[in-house]
């Protein structure tokens, strides 16, 4: 019966993060809803997925929110039940606050990174709620737990998503929903592969997948992947801004995003 069929909804899903986690819980015999601005991509990925015509895609921007949610109440029609919504969607690039046309790819990295997922949750929770079950889960950023330079709107974009995800897990935990933030470190995605510096830990995406999939079965609240990118970042929240100042003087930029160009 379709309600016996663990469900999984993903957004950013056609490639990098969200595609590694769409076919790690394929693998694991899940139904999955998978929604990206590409629809072609999409549906090429779900050719290659085990059991491709249990799973249904949505090419829609994570921005446009009627459509978002209508995307949502199509699958949790179709799946009869909800158990994990991953809001996977996000875009990295370097801003300056002293250039003025920043301003506006600021808003825009907020927009997807911050509200789109908010968005994404929404429409689910009702749903988790009345089932007493679910898994909620927020990808944030080792660049969140302190301000990198040059990262400004992507560093408070990650930051946001942490604090939002720890908000919301108190308010749903009388429910039975489960909140759960993953804030990977460096992860071998089309995203990190135009950064021009050395990325520590450096981890395969499918290997963050799993270690993903792990955390959010199990419930966690917040788990940083690789672990050592967890203890470096213990580490950098714990030094005194005297001592981070000096540590991140000279510390490489994003690249910033030309003006016009898109996400």
């Amino acid at each position: 019966m379709r309600n016996n069929v663990f469900s999984v909804f993903i957004t950013g899903a056609s490639s990098g993060l969200g595609a590694a986690l769409a076919l790690q819980y394929a693998r694991q015999g899940a139904r999955l809803g998978l929604l990206a601005r590409r629809g072609e991509s999409l549906a090429h990925l779900i050719s290659t997925l085990p059991q491709p015509e249990l799973h249904r895609a949505y090419a829609v921007d994570v921005c446009d929110h009627p459509a978002l949610k209508l995307a949502a109440e199509d699958f949790l029609q179709a799946a009869g039940r909800i158990d994990v919504v991953i809001a996977s969607a996000g875009v990295s690039y370097g801003t300056l606050s002293e250039h003025a046309e920043d301003l506006d790819a600021f808003a825009k990295l907020m927009a997807i990174n911050v509200t789109a997922t908010v968005a994404t949750f929404a429409p689910f929770i009702a749903a988790m709620k009345a089932q007493g079950s679910g898994r909620l889960v927020g990808i944030a950023s080792v660049a969140g737990i302190r301000g990198l330079p040059g990262a400004e709107a992507y560093s408070a974009s990650k930051a946001a998503v942490i604090s939002y995800c720890e908000s919301l897990r108190l308010e749903l935990k009388p429910a039975g929903v489960k909140v759960v933030t993953i804030t990977p470190g460096y992860i071998d995605t089309p995203m990190t592969r135009h950064n021009a510096y050395r990325m520590p830990f450096l981890m395969p995406a499918e290997k963050f997948a799993a270690r993903a999939a792990r955390a959010i079965a199990d419930g966690d609240s917040y788990r940083v992947i690789p672990w050592q990118m967890g203890l470096v970042a213990k580490l950098l929240r714990a030094l005194p801004n005297t001592l981070y100042d000096l540590a991140f003087a000279n510390a490489p930029h994003k690249a910033r995003k030309p003006p016009g160009a898109s996400k």
